[in-house]
This record gives structure tokens, C-alpha cells and sequence, in this order.
């Protein structure tokens, strides 16, 4: 119900830019430009937690781009997945572009907890991902969507952690559900998210998959995965980082 009546109000009420509020527009063409105008650029935590794979981001979370990621995730303005998962397609096709292509690109969603998706009514990043596997095809890049990671114990509230609370927070908290690794072993896997912070989840995202695939973070020469999010923290977005 709660799903059903978002979307109908986004139909009939009116509707203001997500990223600056103007009028008659859901995503205005310069808030659009913020999130996915520039070229996707690899980023970096500080500090870097063990085993996070090569990240490529859209641009920093701030401003507009903050405020669309979170009138979907948190307001429910579904229309958003779009032009989002645009931005982490492009994303993808830079860090997968430079690894070679084995098989179809498998995009693994990092799943959201029970009961923050019950809160909100849907699946944020499994919707982004949806879509950006969407975006790609249109490519002609083969992709699908892999929801195959899930919470394996409770983890609590991310928000006021900083990185080594979330390190801890999240250590050995995710696993590959029952019968995922033969999936996962039929090409290559990309983690998708739609924001990075400190690296946490995609490193022990990265580490739930390799253990399933029961292989190192490399193998046969190349990366098990690499990941992809819309946004990541200003800080990431240096260039200059080892």
C-alpha cells in the first residue's frame, strides 16, 4: 500500500527538482548535470579498509546530488532510479572497461537491512541497479542483476560509526545466499552501491563473495569483483591519495 500510494502521488501532486527544488521538474537538466555531467573517476577512502576492490564513482556526495540521493532512498521518488542507474552504468562501464570482459557483467546489489526496507517501502540500490543493468544493455553490454548478498546477523545503525566502528560494525556480516556462487561464477562481478563512505560494506561485501566463490581476492590473474557506486564522500574524490 505504502509503494502503491508513492508512486500514484508522484503522478498527481506536484512535483519539484530533487536537487534544488525548481518547479514542474523532477530532476532539473543542471542538478542532472551534477550527477552524472562529469567523467566516472576511481576513488579511495582514508583510510582504505583490507580487501575493498578499485571503486569508480559518479561524483561526490554534496549538494544536489546528495539531495537526489536521498529523496529516492528515503522519500520514495521512484522516478529517480532512472537517472541515477544512468550514472551508475557509466560507472560500471569505466571499471569494468579496464579489466577485459569475462562474460556478462553481474551486478551485485549490497543488500539493505529487513527493516530499513520495510521502512521505506522498496529496495533502494536494487532499484538503482535495475536500472543501471538496464542502461547497459541498451549498450549492448550484457548485464544482469545478482541479489544474492544478505545479512547473515544483525548489524547496527551505520550512522555516527566512524570507519573502524563500521569495520567492526560490519565484519563477517554478509554472506552469499544458498546456490548464489554457481551464478556468481558465470562472469564478472561488479558490487554496486549507491553511496561510499568509508569503504566498510563493499569491503566486507567483496570478502562475502570471494569466500563464497572459495577463491582469493584474485584469481587467474584478475579481480573476483570491483564495485561501482553513484556517489562517494568529497574526501574519496583526491586524486593524489596512495
Amino acid at each position: 500500500m505504502r509503494k502503491w500510494w508513492r508512486e500514484f502521488s508522484g503522478l498527481v501532486l506536484p512535483v519539484a527538482c530533487a536537487g534544488c527544488g525548481r518547479p514542474r521538474t523532477e530532476l532539473c537538466p543542471v542538478c542532472g548535470s551534477a550527477l552524472s555531467g562529469a567523467a566516472p573517476r576511481r576513488v579511495r577512502p582514508s583510510p582504505r579498509p583490507a580487501g575493498l576492490p578499485e571503486v569508480h564513482a559518479a561524483a561526490p556526495y554534496e549538494n544536489a546530488v546528495r539531495a537526489v540521493l536521498l529523496a529516492h532512498k528515503e522519500r520514495g521518488a521512484l522516478g529517480l532510479a532512472r537517472p541515477l542507474g544512468r550514472a551508475l552504468a557509466a560507472c560500471v562501464r569505466v571499471g569494468t572497461g579496464q579489466m577485459g570482459a569475462v562474460g556478462p557483467l553481474l551486478l551485485v546489489p549490497v543488500p539493505s537491512a529487513h527493516s530499513a526496507t520495510a521502512a521505506r517501502g522498496h529496495d533502494p540500490v536494487r532499484r538503482i541497479a535495475r536500472s543501471a543493468a538496464h542502461e547497459l544493455r541498451r549498450a549492448g553490454c550484457p548485464a544482469r542483476v545478482l541479489p544474492v548478498l544478505r545479512q547473515r546477523r544483525r548489524v547496527v545503525d551505520q550512522s555516527g560509526l566512524g570507519a573502524r566502528g563500521r569495520r567492526a560494525n560490519l565484519a563477517g556480516a554478509l554472506e552469499v545466499a544458498g546456490g548464489g556462487e554457481r551464478l556468481l561464477a558465470h562472469g564478472r562481478v561488479v558490487l554496486v552501491d549507491d553511496l561510499l563512505t568509508t569503504g566498510a560494506t563493499l569491503a566486507e561485501a567483496a570478502r562475502a563473495v570471494a569466500e563464497a566463490l572459495g577463491s582469493p581476492r584474485r584469481a587467474s590473474g584478475r579481480a573476483v569483483c570491483s564495485a561501482a557506486v553513484v556517489s562517494a564522500s568529497p574526501s574519496a574524490f583526491e586524486i593524489n591519495r596512495n
